[in-house]
């Protein structure tokens, strides 16, 4: 199970990002970090197979790696300062099939899912599935359930609707975003302890309908 020291490291981890402190903790990350989330995540997948058999992953397959990948970018710090993973059918290499995300650092826990990476023709599909049946998108994303956990689909929109659904979009505005996620944030707490599982699995499992939707129109 994930601890206090797990945030405690991580947060530790943000104050000194550097690879001597790093090296010099490596142990305390193997203990209090890295064994600690592949346990979590393995029961994290068990709990959520329950209600979404078809996720048959491993831990490896859905966790990120600590380490980032500085070559293209302007920050040179060598570390990501959270833990996460993508838990889908394709694990973390999935990125556009639907899944359930999860991040936890030192002061958050950023829970959620849906499609973020959504290639030209993916998100035709998926556009041409809810002009074809606002109604149903409509219930989906206004579930009691799913709102009270996740509050309002998330992503970004395009300025111009192209004209095949500019009618649908007057029904369903949702239909110009170009990604159909959902995310929210909770106490890191709330990750810790034996209850810690259990807490996010009930959370992703109220976007399940919301994923299934979505697998189905991207076929």
């Amino acid at each position: 199970m994930l601890t206090q020291a797990t945030l405690d490291f991580l947060l530790d981890l943000s104050n000194n990002n550097n690879r001597d402190w790093f090296q010099a903790n490596k142990k305390r990350y193997e203990s209090e970090v890295k064994k600690p989330i592949e346990a979590f995540t393995l029961e994290l997948i068990q709990a959520i197979q329950a209600f979404d058999p078809e996720i048959q992953v491993e831990p490896k397959d859905v966790l990120f790696r600590i380490y980032r990948d500085t070559r293209f970018s302007n920050d040179k710090t060598p570390y990501k300062t959270h833990v996460g993973g993508l838990i889908s059918k394709h694990g973390r290499r999935g990125k556009e099939h639907p899944g359930y995300y999860f991040h936890l650092e030192g002061g958050s826990l950023m829970l959620g899912g849906g499609a973020y990476f959504l290639e030209k023709d993916s998100l035709l599909k998926l556009r041409r599935a809810i002009a074809a049946d606002p109604e149903s998108f409509k219930k989906l994303v206004s579930d009691p359930a799913f709102v009270s956990k996740f509050g309002l689909v998330k992503g970004e929109e395009h300025k111009r609707i192209p004209p095949e659904f500019k009618e649908a979009h007057a029904v369903q505005p949702l239909i110009a975003k170009k990604q159909f996620y959902y995310m929210n944030e909770f106490s890191p707490e709330n990750a810790l302890g034996k209850g810690g599982v259990a807490f996010c699995a009930e959370t992703f499992q109220c976007g399940k309908k919301l994923n299934d939707y979505l697998i189905s129109a991207l076929l």
